[in-house]
């Protein structure tokens, strides 16, 4: 896969079957762009289609943010709120990846990049992370998913807290409060994240791409319709050559070799 972005603010380099996209604006809190955002868009067309990436990790650049969403300066460009509304967002990008997506969370994830860490399947989080729901302190609220993703994540409650009052909850809190599956020293930060990312990376492809789908449907729609999805998608993976070599594997004891078939 071509790991280029045409933007030097978005990058995306490989480890094997993993791929790391780093957000690459620290001096700017890795706040994005829309320019980013259209490298975003193009970069997950591509990330989709690459039978050899089987696991993805984003995370931001620098010591003090993951992202802290879209670049202020930036949105007095658009000449009308309709042109607002139909932009090329970095959101919208990253829920079309279809590929298991783990965020390594460092630092600040305000706005925008609370959205973000809210759209990766797993969250691990640096000690020093930071999570805020801040567009109401300047007069608007968030349209990348925040609502949902924080109720479904840390309850109604704990979502009308963020998003009411715009303030910041620390790691300790997100933690308890479900925002993030582990929270880690910062120094470990991206080894945790990487050894994750490599372990799904491991696991038949088919298999984790449906397991991504089947809980973004659980999430979204009803128990049975939930159920009867989840049996379809059970019933694909399981005619796939990965699924029989999974089995081969199990019964002569040893490691699967899975080929994405």
């Amino acid at each position: 896969m071509d790991t280029s972005t045409g933007s030097e603010n978005v990058t995306c380099t490989r480890e094997g079957a993993v791929a790391v996209i780093t957000l690459n604006r620290p001096e700017k809190l890795n706040s994005v762009t829309p320019a980013m955002s259209h490298a975003l868009e193009v970069l997950i067309r591509a990330l989709n289609v690459d039978p050899e990436i089987r696991a993805v990790v984003l995370t931001g650049a620098g010591e003090r943010a993951f992202c802290c969403g879209s670049d202020i300066s930036a949105l007095d460009s658009y000449d009308t709120p309709w042109d607002f509304r139909n932009r090329v967002d970095y959101c919208d990008a990253l829920r079309e990846l279809s590929k298991p997506l783990i965020g390594a969370i460092n630092g600040y994830a305000y706005g925008g990049g609370l959205e973000t860490a809210l759209l990766c399947d797993i969250r691990i989080a640096a000690e020093n992370a930071s999570f805020a729901a801040s567009e109401i302190k300047l007069g608007w609220i968030g349209g990348g998913g925040v609502s949902y993703g924080l109720t479904a994540a840390a309850g109604s409650s704990n979502a009308s807290y963020m998003l009411l009052t715009g303030d910041a909850v620390d790691s300790a809190t997100a933690l308890r409060w479900n925002l993030v599956t582990r929270v880690v020293p910062a120094a470990s930060l991206m080894t945790e994240a990487m050894a994750l990312a490599q372990t799904i990376a491991e696991r038949p492809p088919i298999a984790a791409e449906h397991a991504k789908i089947n809980v973004r449907t659980a999430r979204e729609s009803s128990f049975s319709e939930s159920m009867k999805y989840e049996r379809d998608l059970q019933t694909v993976a399981f005619a796939t050559d990965d699924a029989r070599e999974g089995r081969r594997a199990f019964t002569e004891k040893r490691q699967g070799v899975f080929r994405r078939r």
